[in-house]
């Protein structure tokens, strides 16, 4: 618990019991004035209610039809869900929100955007046309415990499409992807074109490319050559479209539980498999941060939104002229921009798209717009200033007093334990459930070598055992590591059996896996074990 003394004069200092509360607390009293006297929900964003603040993370799904995104879900989930549909053609024609419920079934989404206890109410501003297209489907699943899934409609090509759907595809996609924790664009190894839509689509995500993964999905149906170009050929596409200099995270793999119809980059498939799992677990145990980010980025756009809406009336004239007035304003919009920024030292990032502006601005009366007001950006700037980094301190501490969160069941169960879990029996792990000592099968080869040491009481000194092991090649960094496992009694010499050990270490290593943070049970030599106990 922690508290900020009031500004205004009360003595009693304002109390938050966690983040959420704290969040929820800032962002009415001190962001939510700006934006309202200041029209920014009728630009950018609609207001945050409780239910953003409170909700479990989301994962949205974006990608064109027969990605396998629905399919996707269901192997995470390694259970069907309420209106699933999975096809060669485009079956998903809905979004469909699946999240955690006692009783399994649909909710609709006109019923859905009336529920408090959910963040789905400022989706009633997009309409009937949408809401006949959303549903949120509800099921008792562990892994919906800690997350919730949106799944979206496949995105087609051509204009028609696009006409067709009678809503604003991009703009709902760019809703929720302010809302969402993880954004998964799913492609499909067989077809990478991306179409009009979906370049749309991608380009409405621009300023969410820190969520945004990249699943390069049904990759044991080609042959490894053909993989390589496949990639190739994606991260040529996705650069086109993110013109960021960072290059987006892609995990290849086939997402679903059949058998690999080509098993030739099977440890790839697993390994990747393994690092998308990883991140998605970890999406509870951030949610907190990411929503604290995700209100910093809003507030500096809200601060921006209101210098350009004060700048705009403070142009306008107060009788004659107005209509042409305004054109010329809205057509001078860049270098109203380029004005605001050096005036208050804003970088140009922070600015919303010009011609998206310009657009909003068209249907708007410049002069019922408000007027300067420096107290509520004063407010804002306290906010960012000093609210935020106690905030930060209290969401370190939450982290840290409650046990690890992370997504489970599902197929986050098959990997984490047992033979299949990833890396197991590979490595250091090879002999784990052998009785043998699994260094004993190239313990003669490595005894050739020990002996031609001259050992001195059987054993060879650090120096003597340090001019074999650097024709390794490896750094002084790994070598020194090697050493520290291998040397088992710590007397700064190594055995016969040390010796092996080490140069089996050398071996894991050289391999292309890790070595272990402490010397596994197994791989103690069989003199050392009741030393050790």
């Amino acid at each position: 618990m922690f508290s900020w003394s009031n500004k205004e004069g009360k003595k009693d200092p304002e109390l938050f019991q966690n983040v959420s509360e704290g969040l929820k607390r800032l962002y009415r009293t001190k962001l939510f004035p700006l934006e309202d006297t200041y029209h920014f929900h009728d630009f950018h964003s609609p207001a945050l209610e409780d239910a953003d603040f409170d909700n479990k993370p989301m994962v949205l799904l974006v990608g064109q039809y027969s990605t396998g995104k629905t399919t996707f879900i269901r192997h995470l989930m390694e259970q069907d869900f309420p209106g699933m549909r999975i096809g060669p053609e485009p079956t998903t024609d809905s979004f469909i929100a699946v999240m955690h419920g006692e009783q399994e079934g649909v909710i609709p989404g006109n019923a859905l955007v009336v529920d408090p206890k959910k963040p789905f109410r400022k989706l009633n501003a997009f309409g009937n046309a949408f809401l006949n297209r959303f549903v949120c489907a509800q099921l008792n699943n562990p892994v919906l415990e800690s997350i919730s899934i949106i799944d979206t409609p496949g995105i087609l090509s051509g204009e028609k499409q696009r006409i067709s759907r009678g809503y604003d595809f991009a703009a709902v996609l760019e809703w929720f992807a302010e809302r969402v924790d993880r954004i998964i664009l799913l492609f499909d190894a067989h077809k990478l074109d991306i179409s009009d839509e979906f370049s749309e689509v991608i380009k409405a995500l621009k300023n969410h490319e820190d969520k945004m993964r990249v699943v390069l999905n049904k990759a044991d149906q080609i042959s490894t050559q053909q993989l390589m170009r496949v990639y190739g050929a994606l991260m040529w596409s996705l650069g086109k479209i993110i013109n960021t200099p960072e290059v987006v995270r892609v995990y290849i793999g086939s997402f679903w539980a059949q058998p690999l119809l080509i098993a030739d980059n099977r440890k790839l498939f697993e390994a990747e498999e393994q690092d998308l799992f990883k991140d998605i677990q970890s999406l509870p145990r951030n949610a907190a941060l990411r929503k604290l980010n995700d209100l910093i980025k809003r507030a500096r756009l809200a601060k921006v939104h209101a210098y350009i809406i004060s700048a705009l009336k403070k142009e306008m004239p107060s009788v004659f002229g107005k209509d042409s007035k305004k054109k010329e304003l809205i057509n001078n919009l860049g270098l109203i921009y380029e004005k605001i920024q050096k005036e208050h030292n804003i970088s140009p990032g922070d600015f919303p798209n010009v011609k998206k502006m310009q657009e909003l601005l068209t249907v708007h009366d410049f002069t019922k717009f408000p007027a300067f007001k420096p107290k509520l950006l004063e407010s804002v700037e306290d906010m960012l200033g000093s609210d935020i980094a106690k905030l930060m301190i209290q969401v370190r501490k939450e982290e840290a007093s409650m046990p690890s969160q992370v997504v489970k069941g599902g197929a986050f169960e098959g990997t984490m334990n047992g033979p299949f879990g990833h890396g197991y029996g590979e490595g250091a792990g090879e002999g784990i459930d052998e009785l043998e000592w699994i260094v004993a099968r190239d313990k003669p080869t490595y005894d050739e070598i020990f002996y031609t040491l001259s050992p001195i009481n059987g054993k060879v000194s650090g120096a003597t055992a340090k001019k074999e092991l650097v024709k390794s090649k490896l750094p002084n960094t790994v070598l020194g590591k090697i050493w520290s496992l291998a040397d088992v009694d710590k007397d700064g010499y190594l055995d016969d059996e040390e010796f092996a050990l080490a140069n089996h270490l050398i071996k894991v290593k050289l391999e292309g896996h890790e070595l272990p943070a402490k010397l596994p049970v197994h791989l103690v030599p069989p003199s050392k074990r009741q030393e050790q106990n």
